[in-house]
């Protein structure tokens, strides 16, 4: 079985996307709706080129209750918050499980297609806000001695399995961020099509007016020119809408195809 899988995450730091906006987009009113979409597409694209994922599971001995315990282990890239949840969701799937608050005891274990009414396997979770290791294992001692090599491979397994899907999840999130944005991108478009064609419909009015009211000429002429302005205003919005839409789509098919490339 492999011990490694290439997954593609893109590592978006919250803080330094709100300082970035603070900076660097403090614009006119009339500006608005064109960068806040700028800006969002920016944030999406924002680590594209990120280096693959890799699920490396190793071998190694823990002390639970004063003895050794053998298993496996592998560090992946997460704050210990998300892994550790992630990892106790996981684990409830092989047996009952309990938490006292250190290791993990997990008893009457199913693994593979065998579940072992005696056995207990530990696990643990320690990291930080970058990254998190688990481990995955079991005392020799407390298993019937046919058992436990086929477990301990089955071990192996677990592991890598879970560092798997715990990337896929992440990445899954992230498709499921950027096509919000999408969605978004195309309400937003289409609420400037409808305020465009009901510009070019008072523009139309205006200028019925203007023929009508010659003893109005200057005020006409003011209420023309800002209502060209607007519609000006209006169509760079679409191009620049248009343009995060079609970014923003091209980000979403990014995700998919590294999502389709994991192994």
């Amino acid at each position: 079985m492999p011990v490694d899988s290439k997954l593609y995450l893109i590592p978006m730091n919250q803080q330094i996307m709100q300082a970035f906006c603070r900076k660097s987009f403090v614009v006119p009113s009339n500006m608005v709706h064109m960068n806040k979409f700028s800006f969002l597409l920016i944030c999406l694209c924002m680590g594209v080129a990120a280096q693959a994922q890799t699920v490396i599971v190793k071998p190694k001995t823990e002390k639970v209750k004063g003895e050794s315990a053998e298993g496996y282990t592998s560090e992946l890239e997460g704050k210990k918050e998300d892994v550790s949840y992630a990892w106790n969701k996981f684990l409830k799937d092989i047996g009952k499980v309990k938490n006292p608050g250190g290791t993990i005891t997990i008893t009457e274990p199913a693994i593979g297609a065998t579940v072992y009414p005696k056995g207990i396997l530990y696990a643990t979770s320690e990291g930080n806000e970058e990254k998190t290791t688990i481990w995955l294992g079991l005392n020799k001692q407390e298993w019937e001695v046919n058992d436990i090599e086929i477990v301990t491979k089955e071990l192996e397994k677990l592991v890598y399995r879970f560092g798997v899907k715990f990337y896929r999840d992440q990445i899954q999130k992230q498709i499921d961020e950027a096509q919000q944005a999408s969605d978004a991108v195309d309400k937003q478009k289409q609420r400037l099509l409808n305020q465009n064609k009901d510009l070019v419909n008072k523009l139309s009015n205006n200028e019925q007016q203007k023929m009508q009211l010659e003893k109005s000429l200057e005020t006409n002429k003011l209420d023309n020119f800002v209502l060209l302005q607007k519609i000006e205003n209006n169509k760079k919005s679409q191009d620049s809408v248009a343009n995060a839409g079609v970014q923003i789509k091209k980000v979403v098919e990014v995700h998919k195809e590294r999502q389709r490339k994991v192994n």
